[in-house]
This record gives structure tokens, sequence and C-alpha cells, in this order.
């Protein structure tokens, strides 16, 4: 039985961003759908917002009450680790923070971009990271993800995440 489609709209609203990135984040949401062992179970769709710290500022001050930019949000649509299908919800990514933080952690911008798609789909199927239990499968799921993407352990190195 063939796997029911997901559509993947990626969404720029800030002409900075480097070309290219769509199919990036679809791999990266693919990636993440087939390690996360969640099964799309009937036609699905998910926005990707690629924007810039102002817009993201207002989004994190208007739905979850803190007052400043930040990397990623997600907006899920579905009940945390239930069926995949219809409206899944939106991921909302930052770019001048991606790029800070890129140079910060001496990583290249895509594949930090790769890694905050994943992070941020996996909050879409029902991961966090609130707890010390919680973090840890998250972040151990998100390193075997980025792995078969070829991308490097993010949370190998607590230097570079402190």
């Amino acid at each position: 039985m063939p796997t029911p489609p997901l559509e993947i709209a990626v969404i720029v609203n800030d002409e900075q961003w480097p070309d290219g990135l769509e199919a990036r984040a679809e791999a990266a949401v693919l990636a993440a759908l087939a390690g996360s062992k969640a099964k799309v179970t009937g036609a699905a769709e998910l926005s990707i917002l690629l924007t810039n710290d102002a817009e993201q500022h207002e989004l994190n001050r208007q739905w979850r009450g803190k007052d400043s930019s930040t990397n990623v949000l997600s907006f899920p649509q579905i009940e945390p680790f239930g069926p995949v299908t219809g409206l899944l919800g939106d991921i909302s990514l930052a770019r001048e923070t991606l790029e800070r933080e890129a140079a910060e952690q001496g990583v290249t911008f895509e594949a930090h971009f790769t890694h905050l798609v994943v992070h941020g789909f996996l909050h879409i199927l029902g991961y966090d990271h609130m707890t010390d239990e919680e973090a840890a499968e998250m972040e151990g799921l998100e390193t075997v993800i980025l792995h078969g993407l070829g991308i490097e352990d993010p949370y190998a190195d607590d230097a570079r995440n402190g």
C-alpha cells in the first residue's frame, strides 16, 4: 500500500534567506518522519515559514508570551503522537538567529537549518524536551536522524550548546 502524500509548503517571508532550502527542508522532514516511526495515515500538510528575527519575535511574544526572538517555533495541529494526517502544523525559523547560532557553534548554516527543521518537526509529532528524560529521547532521535543526513551530532560538544 503506497504511503499517503505529505505536502510541505515552504514560505519565504525574508528575501535574505539563501536559495535552495526547500529541498533541504523536505529531506529533513521526511527523515524525521521516518526516524520517528510515525506514519502518515492520510493526506497531510505541513508549512515551514522562513522569516526574520522581527517576525519571529512577534510570533514568540504572541503565542508563547516570550518577548524575544528564537531560532525555531513549532505550532502542532495534531495530537502528540497521534495520527499523522490532515493539517499537521507550522514551523517558523528566524534567519538572523540561525546565522548567529551556526557561526557560534562552528557549523554550516545548512547543517544548523537542517537540525532545526528536524527539531521543529519532532515537536509537531509530539516530542518535547521539558524534562531531562524527554530531552534525552528527543536529542538522541535528532542525532540519529541527522547522522542519516550526513550531519554531525549537534549535541556532541556541550560547550557549543551552553
